[in-house]
């Protein structure tokens, strides 16, 4: 099982393995939103050792990762746990957020088609005119505007990771699928 905070992680991680030609479904493989990294807890008590005992896995934004390594601690996944314990352990810690991780990536001109090809371009160029915005890089922008909007992060997780290269994928998601 793999716990991730939230949908737009999920569909990212399931577009990646279907682009691998992987079906985790059918490899027994669940992946779970669990509605915030806070909630980390609940769930490795619930399906942990001291639940159903399913192997786990996750990913979770770099604010979170101290969520995700004191709900492992607690749950008996060893002690001051560092990343590479938690990589080791199946858990991968994306820099800022998946967001900003695929955007590096595919680099802003690659994610402004990708906006374009959704057909945001326009709604994209009115953020970065707003005075607040204005003198941020294009990266910063763009992170802002997958954020901003309703489900705009669920609705571009498939589509920027369809335009990965394979060579370039983020390396927390390859880790992850890796590992799995």
């Amino acid at each position: 099982m793999v716990l991730v905070e939230g949908i737009s992680d999920r569909s990212a991680i399931k577009a990646l393995a279907e682009r691998r030609g992987r079906n985790l479904a059918a490899e027994g493989i669940s992946v779970v939103a669990m509605g915030g990294a806070t909630n980390i807890g609940a769930y490795i008590g619930k399906f942990g050792p001291l639940g159903r005992d399913l192997r786990l896995a996750g990913l979770c934004d770099v604010g979170e990762e101290g969520a995700f390594r004191r709900g492992l601690e607690r749950a008996g996944f060893g002690s001051d746990l560092t990343r590479s314990d938690l990589e080791a352990l199946g858990f991968f810690v994306c820099v800022a957020d998946l967001e900003d991780e695929l955007i590096r990536a595919l680099g802003t001109a690659t994610v402004e088609c990708v906006v374009d090809a959704e057909g945001e371009l326009s709604s994209f160029r009115t953020l970065q005119k707003q005075p607040t915005w204005r003198e941020r890089s294009t990266h910063d922008q763009l992170r802002r505007f997958m954020g901003a909007g309703s489900g705009r992060k669920i609705r571009y997780a498939g589509p920027l990771v369809a335009a990965l290269e394979p060579d370039r994928v983020p390396r927390p998601l390859d880790g992850l699928l890796a590992h799995l």
